[in-house]
């Protein structure tokens, strides 16, 4: 049997073949396999599971037909989703878990992260990070009108794609971006565990760490991209 991680498909309604290729995915390979995790930004935006967007309620329907069929899945909250509740999870009938989380793969633990925490060296995305998950933060903000949430995310998209172009510019995007080899050796000797995945970076590769090995799923925009972990061993591709 095989356990499948994915990441990064910021799916919305402006890429629908990328959609439908994860809907195809879901009905699939995806059907039969152990588990599926999904380590963070399944969505581009998330302004709260009250938001009726049609890619959302294909999404839920697909997962939980998944989980009806047999095969559990298992969520991460990203940068872009972090406020996927536990609504939005009930419908799609998947578990959500801390960031990181320690699962046991073919007899081994593995440590699971997004891997936007990783990213020490980017300041600016670190200070708004902690701002948004603040509790009280998320509170005020999904007590505000849908309308506002969305145009709030738009702005914080452009906002970001700014930050990146000014790092562009500066010749910095690649290392201010990328994660920082001392936090992650700092987090694999933390957990103690030789097996650490995540996403978020967008550079699908298998690492070997100081601590053991890091492998980075890659993200949804042109294909797909599958993390298959069985009793032999780990195999990253894309569809």
């Amino acid at each position: 049997m095989t356990t499948l991680f994915v990441s990064d498909l910021h799916l919305d309604a402006e890429r629908p073949a990328i959609t439908d290729l994860f809907g195809r995915f879901l009905e699939d390979e995806a059907r039969g396999a152990d588990a599926l995790y999904i380590l963070g930004d399944l969505f581009e935006a998330w302004v709260g599971d009250d938001d009726p967007s049609d890619v959302g309620a294909f999404v839920a329907d697909r997962l939980a037909a998944l989980d009806r069929a047999g095969t559990p899945s298992y969520f991460i909250r990203g940068n872009r989703d972090f406020l996927l509740g536990d609504d939005y999870a009930r419908r799609a009938r998947m578990r959500i878990l801390n960031d990181p989380a320690v699962v046991m793969l073919e007899g081994e633990p593995a440590l699971l992260m997004h891997g936007d925490t990783l990213c020490t060296d980017d300041k600016a995305y670190q200070a708004f990070r902690a701002q948004t998950r603040d509790p009280q933060w998320q509170a005020q903000f999904l007590s505000q009108p849908l309308p506002a949430r969305l145009a709030f995310a738009q702005q914080a998209r452009a906002a970001s794609q700014a930050h990146q172009g000014s790092l562009k510019q500066e010749g910095l995007m690649e290392a201010i971006t990328d994660v920082a080899t001392s936090t992650v050796d700092a987090t694999m000797a933390r957990f103690g565990i030789k097996r650490l995945i995540h996403g978020h970076t967008h550079r699908p590769k298998v690492h070997d760490e100081t601590h053991g090995t890091r492998i980075v799923l890659g993200d949804w925009y042109d294909q797909g991209s599958v993390l298959r972990v069985d009793r032999d061993g780990a195999k990253l591709s894309a569809l």
